[in-house]
């Protein structure tokens, strides 16, 4: 009887799990859908407004919304940070909310095969050879968006000017220059603007960035965007300045002056001019050329900000408050993070001279493929970061992160130095104990990256890759393999590797990932071709068939102090970032509130750049005091989750290497394994043909779903770019879907 009644009872809980979890389901959707309206009815309100305010309509807006909430505890400072800079807080905080209840798993299905070509606002090429690079239909709208919006800003702030003309009466010998500072005034409106969203972008673990699933190394583009936009209307709002004040005769006097009401210009002198030093030495030719000092004029964006603030008093600095407030948090937590000293447990040098880091991770650390670190070495530098992708998949352990270091430049010369002493060293008799050894002490930033593994979301995938650009695709090869060999979600069948590469010996890199070792028997579970380059060797050197098996040996550092990266980072826990963000966002507005009854109000405090001053003060102490408390607790909670997992069965070899307990059937596939190269073609004094590939492709897989991710240079990603945007190959391939991302940095 009993036999016949168990599998009845769990089939009825069984039932009311799945019951359970149905419900579940849909009230997480809801309440994401919800989340979602209310954030894009926030977002758009407050994008017309900011579109609108420069025209009468705008402004008569702004003074209603005065009248109404200037006579509240904050004032009119507190009615301007509410209607500029509130709206963007918000959307932040509700995002926050959004992705805790979103959760970490993603889950991947077919979708619908159409039998037309459709494609993603976000991803498929409009322009390819335009000013601005490689741009996608939704970033080809924004720009549209924001030069009619700076079209119409000017003609609006125009025609109110010759309106304030006829209202105060101007004489005909001073209406020129009356005019000409009006203009100046209204083109640094404008900038403030613009400014209102410049920070934004370079927030590396920004919520809202992750919000829209924008990795940080490609939204820093419309932070240069929007800074050249930004500081060509502040240049032209300070030279309408300069010019009225030298016609006039009071150029010196009007330029050191700093009036305690009203604007205090010597502030905004030197403002403009570190404004001025970071956009000369951010152009493209200096900043190739000479990183390191476009790296340090750059932090003269705090002396930008502070004296910004002085010059304009916290009324008018309160417009901008909101985007930068989201930098300052994500700065410290940058900040706090970056001070651990992370182990490397292995290093070594590839033939083609491309070196290879494995640095020691916590368990509990979330990041996808694709994503990159920012890595510091301290005895190279103690103020140089540089950027580097993840070779290794998070699937590859849970105690080790990989990158791969190409050597293109000084600082990258001076590790792979640093590496060959340490090499030396660990040879030499006469060491008598580690502690003897050179040292190389790391830091680290990150990881970074897409939210979701965007990746796997594609039945088939096309690689493209430009010489070191073929690192995070090892990321991609070893992700999709772990999935199929544990049978966790992944869309991907057909994957098609195309890499060029300059010489035979960067051959070497493909050394980084073991593709057998990870799934045995994986021609079975993916279809897998990489089709290699060499553009500038005719014929192949007689060591090539091998040259991908040598490496030269690695170092291996018993000597480092140090521990694990922190998962303090934006992109981490969920949980943690938005109580973090929530916590530091009510933390500043107490503060505030606390500064104004206590202070200003009480002590008549009427100066304006004192007020913009303690503006600033409130919103770095907030971060500092209410954010910081979270970090405190979220470090602890870190230490005490990590000791806990640390104790799991995975382990890490002195290689940076996990063990893999393998089963039966693979151990008794080791004997007959793989082996990568059956699936691998060179070819020798030729470029990849992309508009042949991509027909050839119609002909094998047909009308399926297509991911098309370039990894390289900007002139790969161009050619890329136009084959996939061309429409022979458009309407020849009938691909539903094309995903173009470029994933490369300027070291």
């Amino acid at each position: 009887m009993d036999d016949h009644e168990t599998p009845l009872l769990s089939k009825d809980l069984s039932s009311s799990s799945s019951s359970s979890s149905s419900s579940s389901s849909v009230v997480v959707s809801s309440l994401k859908w919800i989340l979602k309206v209310v954030m894009s009815v926030i977002f758009v309100t407050w994008v017309v407004f900011l579109m609108m305010y420069p025209g009468s309509l705008g402004d008569q807006i702004l003074t209603n919304w005065r009248a109404i909430s200037s006579n509240t505890l904050f004032g009119l400072t507190g009615s301007m940070f509410l209607i500029f800079s509130g709206p963007i807080l918000v959307i932040a905080i509700l995002a926050s909310l959004y992705l805790i209840i979103s959760g970490e798993e993603t889950v991947f299905t077919k979708k619908k095969i159409t039998k037309f070509p459709r494609f993603r606002l976000w991803t498929f090429p409009v322009l390819v050879d335009g000013p601005f690079g490689v741009v996608s239909a939704a970033e080809f709208l924004g720009i549209m968006v924001f030069s009619v919006f700076f079209l119409w800003a000017i003609y609006a702030y125009t025609l109110r000017n010759l309106n304030v003309l006829d209202y105060f009466h101007v004489l005909p010998n001073n209406r020129s220059i009356f005019l000409l500072e009006l203009t100046g005034l209204r083109f640094g409106m404008i900038g403030l603007l613009c400014m209102v969203f410049l920070f934004l972008p370079i927030s590396r673990g920004s919520i809202l960035l992750r919000l829209i699933d924008i990795p940080f190394e490609h939204a820093t583009r419309y932070h240069v965007w929007l800074g050249h936009i930004t500081m060509t209307f502040f240049s032209l709002h300070g030279l309408c300045y300069v010019v009225g004040w030298t016609i006039q005769g009071q150029l010196l006097e009007l330029l050191f002056e700093w009036k305690a009401t009203g604007i205090a210009v010597l502030p905004g002198v030197i403002s403009l001019v570190a404004g001025l030093l970071m956009w000369v030495t951010s152009l493209h030719t200096v900043r190739k050329n000479y990183f390191e000092l476009f790296f340090y004029t750059h932090q003269l964006y705090i002396v930008f900000v502070v004296f910004l603030a002085l010059h304009v008093g916290d009324y008018l600095f309160s417009i901008v408050a909101g985007g930068i407030f989201l930098f300052i948090l994500d700065r410290f937590l940058r900040f706090y993070q970056s001070r651990r000293t992370v182990d490397v447990i292995s290093a070594k040098s590839l033939p083609c001279g491309t070196l290879e880091l494995v640095l020691s991770k916590p368990p509990n650390m979330r990041y996808n493929a694709l994503s990159f670190i920012f890595l510091q070495v301290k005895e190279l530098s103690w103020l140089q970061w540089h950027p580097f992708s993840v070779s290794s998949s998070p699937l590859d352990g849970n105690h080790h992160v990989a990158v791969l270091i190409k050597v293109l430049g000084g600082w990258t010369a001076k590790l792979r130095d640093q590496l060959s002493t340490l090499y030396e060293a660990e040879n030499q008799d006469q060491l008598i104990s580690p502690e003897s050894y050179p040292k190389i002490t790391t830091c680290v930033e990150g990881p970074y990256g897409h939210e979701s593994p965007y990746h796997l979301a594609y039945e088939n995938l096309v690689l493209v890759a430009g010489g070191i650009g073929i690192t995070p695709f090892f990321a991609i090869l070893s992700d999709i393999l772990h999935r199929k060999r544990d049978g966790k979600d992944c869309l991907p069948g057909k994957v098609l590797v195309v890499w060029a590469i300059k010489n035979s010996d960067e051959l070497s890199l493909l050394s980084a990932i073991d593709i057998p070792s990870i799934c045995h028997f994986f021609s079975k579970k993916l279809n897998l071709e990489i089709h290699i380059y060499v553009t500038r060797q005719s014929e192949p050197c007689l060591e090539d068939g091998m040259v991908h098996k040598v490496v030269h040996p690695s170092v291996k550092t018993p000597w480092t102090n140090g521990c694990s990266m922190s998962v303090l980072v934006g992109t981490g826990d969920n949980i943690w970032s938005g109580l973090y963000l929530i916590i530091s966002t009510i933390g500043f507005i107490a503060m505030i509130t606390l500064v104004d009854i206590f202070y200003i109000n009480k002590y008549n405090i009427t100066t304006w750049w004192y007020k913009g001053l303690l503006f600033v003060v409130c919103m770095v102490a907030s971060v500092l005091i209410f954010g910081g408390l979270v970090v405190v607790f979220w470090h602890r909670w870190e230490h005490k989750t990590g000791e806990v997992e640390a104790n799991g069965n995975d382990k890490v070899d002195l290689n940076g290497e996990e063990t893999h307990n393998p089963s039966a059937a693979e151990l008794k596939g080791l004997a007959i394994e793989e082996d990568v190269q059956n699936y691998t073609t060179i070819r020798y004094g030729t470029r990849p043909a992309f508009r042949e590939i991509f027909e050839s492709l119609n002909g094998k897989w047909g009308s399926v779903d297509v991911g098309v991710i370039v990894c390289g240079p900007a002139t790969l990603q161009t050619t890329v770019a136009k084959e996939i945007r061309s429409h022979s190959i458009w309407r020849s391939a009938n691909h539903p879907l094309f995903h173009f991302n470029s994933h490369s940095f300027d070291l």
